[in-house]
């Protein structure tokens, strides 16, 4: 008896080991399942997202830039958007902005125009998605998408509940007065410092229409941003975005989604900005108007003097009809929501004025009658001012102007 117990322990132990190993056999080859299909999903997408192009322009910065037919575009695979006819140019212009600037400043210049310009005609130039791009977003299905709920509460600071945008934080001013139908803004380009690769900074107007904390909240945005996670660097890139739902599962950055139409083939929107401003040194800007068409309700997008396309009035609801809020300034997000030092901006914060705080200038609104103007009722919205903050004044050359930013948790003062 006292012999077989050795045995029978033995035994156990060997069953055991058995069992390990079958647990973990079966745990690789569930990892290697979920990789296989993840790699299938990247694949797809890949598909559906670069299109086949007629030529192609290699960009110092590492980008590919397709020059991809206008037919062809990603666009139309909209559902709403299989038998659209593409418009070439709105069909009016509401008037001379602020200081006739389209006419007299210097345009936006890309990294890829070193070696091309702009594509052939009839094509328009895509900044081509890779593997890579893909694999650093959180899942296949969320990339180039932003987070749900990025900017609700955003009307007022009294609306700003602790939690309302977790990770994410603004310097904005925001109007609420009227029926909008167009904006148009002058904003600084820097290159903010990201601490983390997960974190992004921006300047950016937004459009929209619908409650802030809804899921069917319309948008429509555009600006400079730094991304790590979404480029692969931490170039000071031109971005618009879109939703329709809130930021759930319609609408997307740049042409990663159907939805905008672009008809320019010069400027790749994700493509690299370059010269950027120094601080204490030379200040350079772009300028961002989009309008709705009255005629056929589209929003056009215009930097500087390039008409790069439209959003179709058919991808929204709100907006469908007109906007019920306008906002312009900085954002940065941190992925743990941890307060990191992230700078908006140029990193320093507005009293330091030009030359070395961010800018956004001659800012400006359509209202309901069609007619552009300066905003009324423009309010300031800074949740922590100690990390990123925001100042507004006007005058004669700059109209309705804001300096905002900040160096977030390089600042000691910030929580």
């Amino acid at each position: 008896m006292a012999a077989t117990r050795p045995c029978l322990v033995a035994l156990v132990m060997a069953l055991a080991f058995l069992s390990l190993l079958e647990g973990a056999a079966a745990a690789v080859a569930g990892s290697t399942r979920r990789s296989a299909q993840r790699r299938r999903q990247v694949r797809s997408l890949l598909r559906r997202t670069n299109k086949a192009p007629l030529a192609s322009i290699q960009s110092p910065d590492g980008d590919v830039i397709d020059c991809v037919h206008i037919s062809k575009q990603p666009a139309f695979d909209h559902p709403f958007l299989k038998n659209h006819t593409i418009l070439m140019r709105p069909s009016y212009h509401p008037g001379d902005l602020h200081g006739d600037s389209n006419t007299a400043r210097r345009p936006i210049t890309q990294t890829w125009h070193q070696n091309g310009n702009k594509c052939p005609e009839n094509t328009i130039p895509i900044r081509r998605t890779k593997e890579e791009d893909i694999l650093r977003a959180s899942a296949v299905g969320r990339y180039g998408k932003k987070m749900p709920r990025s900017i609700q509460n955003l009307v007022s600071v009294n609306d700003l509940a602790p939690n309302a945008t977790i990770g994410h934080q603004h310097a904005v001013a925001s109007a609420q007065e009227d029926k909008y139908y167009g904006t148009n803004a002058t904003i600084n380009l820097w290159q903010p410092m990201a601490e983390r690769a997960n974190d992004f900074s921006l300047a950016q107007l937004w459009i929209t229409g619908g409650a802030y904390n809804s899921n069917d909240l319309n948008t429509i945005e555009a600006g400079w941003q730094v991304s790590q996670k979404m480029y692969g660097d931490n170039n000071t890139r031109l971005f618009i975005y879109w939703t329709s739902d809130g930021y759930n599962k319609k609408g997307c950055y740049n042409l990663k989604c159907p939805g905008f139409i672009q008809i320019n083939n010069q400027i790749a929107i994700g493509g690299s900005i370059s010269p950027v401003s120094i601080y204490g040194g030379s200040q350079y800007d772009i300028n961002i108007f989009i309008r709705k068409d009255p005629k056929n309700g589209n929003w056009w997008l215009q930097v500087d003097s390039y008409v790069l396309g439209y959003w179709p009035s058919s991808i929204f609801s709100y907006l469908a009809d007109s906007a019920s809020n306008i906002t312009w300034g900085g954002e940065v997000y941190t992925h743990d929501a941890g307060q990191t030092s992230t700078q908006m901006g140029s990193g320093h914060f507005p009293e330091e004025g030009l030359g070395r705080a961010a800018y956004i200038k001659n800012i400006q609104v359509i209202d309901s009658s069609n007619n552009i103007k300066s905003p009324n009722g423009v309010h300031l919205i800074a949740k922590q001012p100690n990390c990123y903050n925001v100042q507004s004044s006007n005058n004669s050359d700059w109209g309705t102007y804001i300096y905002y930013g900040g160096a977030g948790g390089k600042n000691p003062n910030c929580p």
